[in-house]
């Protein structure tokens, strides 16, 4: 019998009273506690954060209290609970959802109403009477509604926990820079709501809060109407607190790999590579996995074949991942793209993370880096004297990479790239190892960025565009460069569970200059094949599966593919 798996699940109480498996994160508890009053936790979108935030809301709730064994009894703080355990009256907001597409106005309006709405369910939740409703319901703005909440709360002590403090905020960012100054900056009313909160914890009424989001860009715009938050975001010890270890997934795995062929250690070497890599500080132990990404192919592991999920990446997270990639339009746009190229070529890139962002000083490269890193869209690696080193996390993030790069091609060069071309031209290269409608494909991508002058061509530009082409597509696992006994082939394209494919193939590129035809398109011809023959003599090659190795060589507008074998 398969656990039930809490896949899009956030609410603590039904996770852990209708049988759903729960990873214990209940251990942090003390450790938030001893790290401060007012804490920020900011993750990357879709890892946790709501469910984790729904248990610290169900453990400190005073009205929660004849619930404490049912629901933590077999958890570390039942059996170490803190003084503070259901001690609160809890005021719980939640800032996803709101509509940042009608202006000033109907940003101001929703954002108020997740305001009242927030405090009327306290006062009905606490059993106030009917006419501290009608006190919250009279005002008019974010900041007289929390006023007025707070002097009816009088020397009530309480818990506020805001999940997304952020999200609305982000979008706002992306499509309009002025007006997040606007609604953050002096006088804006998020800031000024802010203010009154840190009015309240100066009182005592506030006597604890803890936030979660995506990114630091509101603190500086909010820091002078509140500067008493401890942003624990890239400290060691809550490097794990959110998301899970190996160790955790392991939990999760373990069901299917006993009753599964494929066992325990493909199953964590295929999970590793597709959601794992997240590290939030370099000290820190270990790194860890998306825990919705894992979540999603534990629950939608096709149990009677025993295969993994089609697609790998639930669509929800990558239309949400999607959304996000708006971002890379804040600040200079050709000094982003620049980045986004360095990924896809480099897998890396380098730049002093950003603590806060300071718009007012400008949006430089630095900024932009360590914006992607908060994101989720690249994670520490090591350090280095000039700064940090930030990479690719994972394959389903390097998916996203290539998607966007397409689309930025596609818009800054004024083409487009037919998506049911490329799935017919990589169709025919799995199932029949016919390579030429994908260099079709290539030639004509290539004689237009020529005729543009838009990309210097060279063997590395060609690989990213042909890697560009290949990942619109969901035949191939895709590997740039792979380790294999010392030696690193070009690209090598690998059937992905569930899907079984007639070939796979090991592809090696080389560029002749257009001066050096035609003696010098041979000799780099007869260079590759020499080098794919060494590949196909290293064992791990070697037992790879029906395998076709080729030669690409291109001047940068035509291509001459060769079969190796």
């Amino acid at each position: 019998m398969f656990p039930k798996i809490p896949y899009g699940e956030s609410n603590f109480k039904k996770v852990i009273t209708e049988g759903y498996i729960y990873i214990d994160k209940t251990d942090y508890i003390p450790k938030l506690e001893a790290a401060g009053s007012h804490l920020f936790l900011l993750r990357p979108r879709r890892f946790g954060k709501s469910l984790f935030l729904s248990m610290l809301e169900h453990y400190y709730d005073v009205a929660r209290r004849d619930d404490f064994d049912a629901l933590f009894g077999g958890l570390y703080i039942g059996k170490n609970p803190t003084q503070s355990c259901n001690s609160y009256p809890v005021l719980f907001m939640d800032f996803s959802g709101i509509d940042t597409d009608g202006g000033h106005d109907t940003i101001y309006h929703a954002f108020d109403r997740k305001i009242a709405n927030a405090l009327l369910g306290f006062l009905q939740r606490y059993h106030y009477p009917p006419e501290t409703h009608t006190l919250i319901n009279t005002e008019t703005s974010p900041q007289s509604r929390m006023e007025t909440f707070l002097r009816i709360l009088g020397d009530q002590k309480i818990l506020l926990l805001i999940d997304e403090y952020d999200h609305f905020a982000n979008s706002i960012l992306a499509d309009d820079l002025k007006l997040f100054q606007k609604i953050m900056g002096k006088g804006g009313f998020v800031r000024s709501f802010y203010e009154v909160l840190k009015t309240a914890t100066q009182r005592g009424t506030l006597d604890r809060l803890f936030i979660t989001g995506v990114t630091p860009l509101m603190l500086d715009s909010m820091t002078s109407g509140f500067n008493i938050g401890k942003n624990l975001s890239l400290h060691e010890d809550f490097n794990e607190a959110i998301g899970f270890t190996e160790a955790e997934v392991i939990t999760l795995l373990q069901p299917l790999a006993d009753h599964c062929a494929l066992g325990l250690e493909k199953l964590l070497e295929d999970t590793r590579l597709w959601y794992n890599g997240y590290r939030f500080n370099l000290k820190a132990d270990t790194s860890v996995y998306n825990a919705n990404m894992l979540l999603y192919f534990v629950d939608s592991f096709d149990r009677k074949r025993y295969e993994y999920p089609k697609p790998m990446l639930d669509e929800n997270i990558a239309s949400d991942y999607g959304k996000i990639m708006k971002m890379f339009s804040i600040g200079n746009r050709d000094v982003n793209f620049s980045v986004l190229e360095l990924l896809i070529n480099t897998g890396e890139a380098q730049a002093a993370q950003r603590r806060k962002f300071e718009f007012d000083k400008g949006f430089e490269c630095d900024d932009f880096i360590s914006l992607l890193a908060y994101m989720g869209f690249i994670t520490l690696s090591r350090e280095t004297f000039a700064g940090e080193i930030f990479v690719i996390p994972n394959y389903a993030i390097r998916e996203f990479y290539f998607h966007y790069f397409k689309v930025e091609l596609e818009r800054r060069n004024q083409f487009s790239i037919p998506n049911h071309d490329l799935r017919l031209a990589v169709e025919q290269l799995a199932v029949n190892a016919d390579f030429q409608p994908l260099i079709t494909q290539l030639e004509r991508v290539m004689q237009l960025l020529s005729n543009r002058d838009a990309l210097k061509m060279d063997e590395k530009h060609l690989k990213v565009i042909l890697l560009t082409l290949l990942y619109q597509t969901q035949i191939y696992f895709i590997h740039s460069e792979r380790e294999m006994g010392n030696k690193y082939p070009d690209i090598l394209l690998l059937e992905r569970n569930p899907l079984k494919v007639p070939f796979q193939h090991l592809v090696e590129l080389k560029y002749c200059k257009k001066g050096d035809k035609p003696a010098g398109w041979e000799a780099k011809k007869q260079e590759g094949i020499t080098q794919v023959q060494g590949y196909l003599q290293l064992p791990e090659v070697a037992r790879l599966r029906d395998l076709a190795a080729w030669v690409l060589v291109t001047d940068g507008e035509i291509v001459e593919v060769l079969r190796v074998q």
